[in-house]
């Protein structure tokens, strides 16, 4: 049975994500709240030139400099690329990592809520989402690119042997929020508390199944032939995010008045509905399909 010896809380993945960097400097003072008799914790400041500079990253994101491919390559010398090397050294090496479970600290400006996104799939994963939801049920549960392999994964939580990210909003870019603060801390506390039942082999009753969400692909928002944007999000779609989205229902809001529908043939749920720091790629929106996790299997 799988026994989780280490654990790394990150933080500042994103330099203008304030609330997991505020978390780690609370929990460095107060280590113990963090600490759990089963395993060792440690806390990790992911990028601290981009907060300094109050930035999202400084010459790429960072979160998507974590494919063992990448890591290998000695041509990605950017300041994330190398920021991403110094962090597998420091926790990994990817594919065979000294930390066993990565908790990585993410907020949003889209309306999610308290989100828990699983990276891979497993007995671990099933049961972490269900006791999570079972003590804070508020908390949305979303697959995401969970098929793929480990190591073509780019996300920072995946360095580890096993990982999840904690994403929690609406809170504006370089803002604190004392309700997004707290339902993050919140989270990670009960990820904690499950990595600990978990080692002692004393995890209480879990339902069956779980209803969560699995990623299927991003919308970006409705540009010209020259990529000059036409629109944005539609007033049905912006803040409802995890609403049912039914095909020909109103998705864009275009400039000159007209409205763009949902061209899908079935329904869908919106996630990361008009994330600021998606502007830079012209996405909109992630789409979703609602799935079952059986947590049993």
């Amino acid at each position: 049975m799988t026994q989780f010896k280490s654990v790394a809380i990150v933080g500042g993945t994103h330099g203008n994500e304030f609330t997991g960097i505020y978390l780690l400097k609370k929990w460095q003072q107060q280590i113990a709240e963090v600490s759990r008799p089963s395993f060792n914790t440690e806390l990790v400041f992911a990028n601290p030139r981009a907060h300094a500079e109050n930035k999202r990253y400084c010459d790429q994101d960072l979160n998507r400099q974590f494919s063992e491919a990448d890591l290998a390559n000695p041509t990605l010398t950017g300041y994330e690329q190398s920021r991403a090397k110094a962090i597998n050294q420091q926790l990994g090496p990817k594919g065979d990592a000294r930390i066993d479970f990565i908790i990585d600290l993410h907020t949003t400006t889209s309306n999610m809520g308290a989100t828990l996104l699983l990276l891979q799939q497993g007995e671990v994963y099933n049961k972490l989402a269900a006791y999570v939801q079972q003590q804070m049920p508020e908390v949305i549960v979303i697959r995401d690119d969970d098929h793929l392999a480990q190591a073509d994964h780019r996300l920072l939580a995946t360095l580890g042997k096993f990982g999840v990210i904690v994403e929690v909003g609406p809170v504006p870019q370089s803002v604190l929020r004392a309700d997004v603060y707290q339902q993050s801390e919140q989270m990670t506390q009960h990820i904690l508390d499950f990595l600990e039942l978990w080692n002692k082999q004393q995890l209480p009753s879990l339902p069956s199944d779980i209803d969560a969400y699995r990623y299927t692909e991003s919308l970006t928002l409705p540009l010209d032939d020259q990529g000059n944007r036409l629109g944005m999000v539609h007033p049905h779609v912006q803040d409802s995010d995890f609403n049912a989205l039914e095909p020909g229902a109103p998705l864009f809001q275009c400039f000159d008045g007209t409205v763009m529908t949902y061209q899908g043939e079935s329904i869908v749920y919106p996630g990361f509905v008009n994330e600021a720091a998606y502007y830079d790629n012209n996405l909109a929106l992630s789409l979703h399909e609602k799935v079952t996790i059986k947590v049993s299997e």
